[in-house]
């Protein structure tokens, strides 16, 4: 895997269009990747962190194949800087890590069968401790930030745009990794759903000492 950090340029247009519009971003993401008749992207999971003191807008990218970050259209002027490195994290059973995840937490309404946002701070905790029971990682303690919803615009097959909003939740906090295998298949596929509008990075960091 690889792991890139992308600082954008706040004052571009492309840049305030693609950060409410998360989707758009994804697309351009995949630019910078192999095309489908060339093997295509690979697994490509992405998270935008606003930092609220230097008004930086910075773009975590962690992809299966190597990025080429030039290719994307108007490159010089959307991208301030950006880094990649290998990603080979060593896991070790019970090793403690910081860990940081923008998810959409859902569950199935019982009325409408379709899957709704879990909007309950209580709740929203309970779903992300039974993603790491199946994830391979235990949660030892966690802050659910609610961002609120996350809006973008699909188009269908008849090229049709469809408003769609899905539930945003920062996730900031400790875990335990329980069985690494496991946890290492969950940090390549992501947590939960909606990853091509940004959702489901879980980015780790050893604990300081």
């Amino acid at each position: 895997m690889y792991l890139s950090l992308l600082k954008l340029n706040p004052r571009a247009k492309k840049t305030q269009k693609e950060t409410a519009q998360f989707y758009e971003l994804h697309r351009t993401i995949l630019s910078a990747f192999p095309e489908r008749n060339e093997g295509g992207p690979g697994k490509v999971l992405f998270r935008v962190d606003l930092d609220d003191t230097t008004g930086a807008t910075n773009l975590l990218v962690q992809s299966e194949k190597l990025p080429m970050w030039e290719r994307i259209n108007g490159f010089d002027h959307f991208i301030i800087s950006h880094d990649y490195k290998k990603y080979e994290p060593q896991l070790q059973i019970n090793q403690l890590l910081h860990f940081r995840l923008r998810a959409n937490p859902t569950k199935r309404s019982r009325q409408t069968k379709k899957r709704e946002g879990i909007l309950h701070e209580e709740d929203q905790l309970k779903w992300l401790r039974n993603k790491g029971h199946q994830g391979g990682f235990e949660i030892i303690s966690a802050l659910a930030i609610n961002e609120g919803f996350a809006k973008s615009k699909l188009t269908d097959q008849n090229e049709a745009k469809h408003d769609t909003s899905m539930l945003s939740v920062r996730f900031d906090g400790v875990l335990k990794v329980i069985k690494p295998d496991i946890f290492l298949e969950t940090l390549k596929s992501g947590v939960g759903s909606a990853k091509g509008f940004g959702f489901g990075l879980l980015s780790i960091a050893p604990l300081k000492s």
